[in-house]
């Protein structure tokens, strides 16, 4: 129940009920509604300003761990980097040196990407550097894995080829030390059996008896297996591919025949003197590119280097070839 109150009138010497006006009481009620009001915004302000709602909280949380994991990507990128460039190194100054194909330079491994911009979707963000930068390193590290991934490619066929030439050239003796009567005559200047003048002596000539086996002394294809050559008789030309020809001269007899694929150390035929020959043995010559060249420096596969140093010796003595 409200308090009614009174006041005292002196002319009337009597207390008198105070009737609150209308327009007074609507004023009062609007002046506190308007306080309420304004008390209430600033609350609302100050809340907003200072406390955080459980949204804001949850988009906080997401927000510092998108940081993290953009922070861990980059230490991820960091270490790839790193191995990316151990490779690259071993890759320029190893592999690519070892098989003879020109280094990768660095320009072209780290080149970036010009043009337009790529990342402009990604601009207007809070964070926006931060994912920008990430993704320029990544793009940039995709791009040295496909760089390095067709070096590796390059590589592999080189190895195969160099494992092809490696078998392919002639690099062992043709006839087995143990079959040999000696060492006869090397590669140069010669004197001539027949006429005695010295004219040049295109091969060198092992001494072994009649029937003694010869050897392919690298893989190939047999090209020729007849005696339709001048003075070599009897005579085996195997094609070993990068330029390589190795001829056995003056056979007994063939094992192999024209067309057929040899390995290196495989039987193609025995030891004789057919053609211009002046007692069993073996003219062995090579060609690289059409050009005859010194059988002496292709001997590495089967002999130990006093053996080698022992045949370079008998090699050099100018003395009489057998054919």
């Amino acid at each position: 129940m409200s308090k009614v109150k009174y006041y005292y009138d002196s002319d009337s010497l009597s207390y008198r009920k105070i009737e609150r006006k209308k327009r007074k009481t609507f004023a009062f009620i609007s002046v506190f509604l308007l306080a309420s009001f304004l008390f209430s915004f600033i609350l609302f302000f100050i809340a907003n300003l200072y406390i955080e709602s459980p949204k804001e909280k949850a988009l906080k949380r997401e927000l510092q761990n998108a940081q993290l994991q953009f922070e861990l990507l980059n230490k991820k990128m960091d270490e790839a980097e790193a191995v990316l460039a151990n490779v690259a190194d071993r890759d320029n100054n190893i592999y690519r040196v070892y098989f003879e194909a020109n280094p990768i330079p660095d320009e072209q491994r780290r080149a970036g990407f010009g043009g337009i911009n790529r990342y402009k979707d990604l601009e207007g963000f809070d964070n926006s550097k931060l994912i920008i930068e990430s993704n320029k390193r990544l793009d940039i590290l995709q791009k040295q894995i496909v760089v390095q991934s067709k070096s590796l490619d390059e590589i592999t066929v080189l190895a195969e080829e160099k494992e092809k030439l490696l078998t392919a050239i002639p690099a062992i003796q043709p006839v087995s030390n143990e079959d040999l009567t000696r060492m006869a005559s090397g590669y140069g200047m010669r004197s001539d059996p027949f006429t005695k003048v010295r004219k040049m002596h295109w091969g060198m000539d092992f001494t072994a008896p009649r029937g003694t086996p010869v050897y392919a002394t690298g893989d190939g294809i047999v090209k020729r297996a007849d005696a339709g050559s001048s003075g070599y008789g009897k005579h085996i030309r195997i094609d070993h591919g990068f330029g390589y020809v190795s001829l056995y001269a003056h056979l007994y007899k063939y094992n192999v025949k024209r067309n057929q694929k040899v390995k290196r150390g495989d039987l193609i035929g025995f030891v004789g003197s057919t053609g211009r020959s002046e007692a069993p043995h073996l003219h062995y010559e090579i060609f690289k590119d059409g050009t005859r060249i010194n059988p002496i420096n292709f001997y590495y596969g089967s002999l130990t280097a006093e053996e080698f140093s022992k045949l370079l010796e008998h090699a050099s003595l100018e003395n009489q070839s057998l054919d």
